[in-house]
């Protein structure tokens, strides 16, 4: 089998909130007493970059962020938060990266994450028992859509970057993918995962 699939996780294969997949932060002023701007702007804004690069820690600049915000959520309970409500798995794709795996197509996530959410996704959600394995950039120290990522990826694997194949919901991207010289795709929920791979599979 001469095609490997890196699939992106947020949008792809893990949608919003289990209970109806709205955006994990829809009901965090309600629960929690944050305000999701003020999390932007005092957390994703400034820090995220890091943190998703492995430069730094999410609980410790978490910590801080939280200060700032004058808020008395510790970052343990907004971490867990985050993670129970960002966690719903797309059944169908699901189905299609198992059957993938039955044609002896190996599968790998390939994702913008840091170390504790990977994890989260690996051992909590029990993706460790679906794919071959997870490319991310905490531990690759670049993010998608950048070229280092995706010969981190190629690295990892040991695979050639013509056998890879991206299907990611940002379009960058998939571009960056082409640019590096995999195949990829972009993926806007409305094709079958495996019908994706008929196409980029010589069965």
């Amino acid at each position: 089998m001469s095609v490997c699939l890196m699939l992106d996780v947020d949008g792809v294969l893990v949608s919003g909130r289990p209970s109806d997949g709205r955006f994990w932060t829809h009901s965090l002023f309600r629960d929690l007493g944050i305000n999701p701007e003020h999390l932007v702007q005092q957390f994703f804004a400034l820090d995220w970059q890091d943190v998703v690069t492995g430069k730094s820690d999410l609980h410790s600049t978490l910590s801080l962020s939280l200060k700032r915000m004058s808020s008395s959520v510790t970052a343990e309970e907004l971490i867990s938060y985050w993670f129970e409500m960002d966690s719903r798995l797309v059944q169908s794709v699901l189905t299609d990266c198992r059957m993938a795996r039955d044609w002896g197509c190996q599968v790998y996530l390939a994702t913008n994450q840091e170390h504790l959410r990977a994890k989260y996704l690996m051992e909590i959600l029990g993706l460790k028992n679906e794919v071959d394995g997870i490319i991310y950039s905490a531990n690759a120290g670049y993010q998608k859509p950048h070229s280092k990522f995706f010969g981190y990826a190629v690295d990892m694997t040991g695979r050639e970057p013509s056998e890879m194949l991206l299907v990611d919901d940002t379009q960058a991207n998939v571009d960056g993918a082409r640019n590096a010289g995999w195949n990829a795709v972009h993926w806007d929920g409305k094709q079958r995962l495996s019908d994706i791979l008929r196409h980029n599979i010589d069965q």
